[in-house]
């Protein structure tokens, strides 16, 4: 009998260890599941330093403190839509890289079963459910000693939306809410109370990628990012033969560009203007207007920006990025003040070459410049590589003449000024003649003061 009962305690208890010790993984369902439809299941995985490569499942209801230490700061994943029933591609590295950054909890929000369906508006149905099971499970971390303002919620598509709700719960009290290109389709022209909104937390930020598809057009949160307008990202397929990417790569991109924030290759810098057209003109390259010395930078890190932003009414940011990681466009400012008399409407193509002969050359831009004779036009000049010393420039001057003979550009001073690294000099040349497309090359020297009367 003693061994009996001995065997059977000692069975229990190593069956206990190796549940406590199991890693969770995301649920992994595929397009049938998709087609019969999922029921809500929620699942909440854990991952700190010391368990980076093994997730540990929480119970929402009952949060010990072995299990999750609570006064560390944590921060929450929560996926949107998933059609396929596939774990998002993206998971491991946002857990790896937040992770690296600072000693943290991260807590994925695993709805796939609910979110897995043909019926999107089932999937935004759960929505609300999902937010639901979260407050009680912040309710439980709050008992055991967290504090609200160490809550960051990142929501992608639907997701951004289930923080909002979470937030409006708590308040606004939460920290911070990351929404990651929150779903347009259902959501349009909603209340505050059914969607993301900037008083569901202490700070909101979010990147638009995807406004006129799958994405939400409207400003909502305190600051809202709008790369390359918020539509058509570079290198995402432009046709329905392309397949899947083709719907969900604009979309995306939103993660990709967060994701790129956490690495230290590059910080991208965005800027405060009414419309994308109007950045593109160059008339919006400055913080002046937020009296901020240096505008914000995309992603993780924009927070450091958040007392000053709150302060001003919700504002769109604007920057280009290229086609694939680390997305960094470096940007010049060329000033132009011709001096012939015929006006002419044109856009300008250059490149840059440094001492050893390396050139690049600057991202296609069809803005068209009206030169006229003694008004300085400025140009966002935009390329995808840097050259710290530039030995050469090239100049192109194009315009939409098909017939006839060819323009000339007659330029009197050209002053090219570094946007992306403001401290390096700037580089003039005088007394340049641009024949329509016909490339003209210089070397460029420090610029010096000119006066036009």
């Amino acid at each position: 009998m003693f061994w009996l009962i001995f065997c059977s305690v000692f069975l229990r208890c190593l069956a206990s260890s190796e549940n406590e010790e199991k890693c969770h993984e995301f649920t992994d369902l595929n397009f049938g599941h998709s087609v019969i439809g999922t029921k809500l299941n929620l699942k909440l995985l854990l991952y700190t330093r010391e368990n980076e490569n093994c997730a540990r499942k929480l119970d929402h209801e009952n949060v010990t403190i072995s299990r999750l230490n609570v006064t560390r700061r944590t921060t929450f994943i929560i996926h949107g839509y998933r059609p396929t029933g596939s774990p998002p591609v993206w998971l491991d590295d946002i857990v790896k890289l937040l992770l690296m950054l600072e000693d943290m909890n991260v807590i994925i929000v695993d709805w796939n079963e609910g979110a897995t369906t043909i019926l999107y508006n089932v999937a935004a149905e759960m929505t609300k459910k999902v937010a639901d099971i979260l407050e009680v499970l912040l309710r439980n971390m709050v008992n055991q000693g967290a504090a609200l303002d160490q809550i960051h919620m990142i929501g992608v598509s639907l997701g951004a939306h289930i923080s909002g709700f979470v937030g409006q719960k708590f308040k606004g009290q939460i920290g911070r809410i990351t929404g990651l290109d929150p779903a347009g389709p259902l959501f349009k022209d909603k209340s505050i109370d059914e969607r993301l909104d900037p008083s569901d937390a202490q700070f909101v930020d979010v990147i638009h990628t995807d406004i006129d598809a799958l994405g939400y057009r409207e400003l909502l949160g305190h600051i809202d990012f709008y790369p390359n307008g918020g539509t058509d990202q570079p290198g995402c397929p432009r046709t329905i033969f392309s397949g899947k990417q083709y719907l969900v790569c604009d979309h995306q991109r939103s993660v990709f560009l967060f994701l790129n924030s956490l690495k230290p290759e590059c910080n991208i810098t965005t800027y405060p203007c009414a419309s994308y057209s109007e950045f593109q003109k160059a008339a919006c390259t400055s913080c002046d207007a937020l009296s901020l010395s240096q505008c914000p930078t995309l992603g993780y890190w924009v927070d450091k920006w958040k007392d000053t932003l709150k302060s001003h009414p919700q504002t769109k940011f604007y920057f280009d990025t290229t086609s694939k990681m680390p997305f960094c466009v470096h940007y010049y400012l060329l000033d132009i003040i011709v001096w012939g008399k015929v006006l002419h409407w044109g856009f300008i193509e250059v490149k840059l070459a440094d001492s050893s002969g390396q050139i690049v050359q600057s991202m296609e831009d069809r803005t068209e410049a009206k030169f006229e004779q003694y008004n300085q036009v400025t140009l966002l000049i935009k390329f995808d590589e840097d050259l710290q010393k530039i030995a050469k420039i090239f100049l192109t001057f194009h315009t939409n003449n098909v017939i006839g003979p060819k323009y000339k550009l007659r330029i009197l001073r050209l002053r090219l000024r570094p946007l992306t690294h403001p401290d390096r000099p700037h580089l003039c040349r005088y007394d340049i003649i641009a024949e329509e497309n016909t490339e003209v090359s210089f070397k460029p020297m420090p610029c010096q003061n000119l006066k036009i009367n």
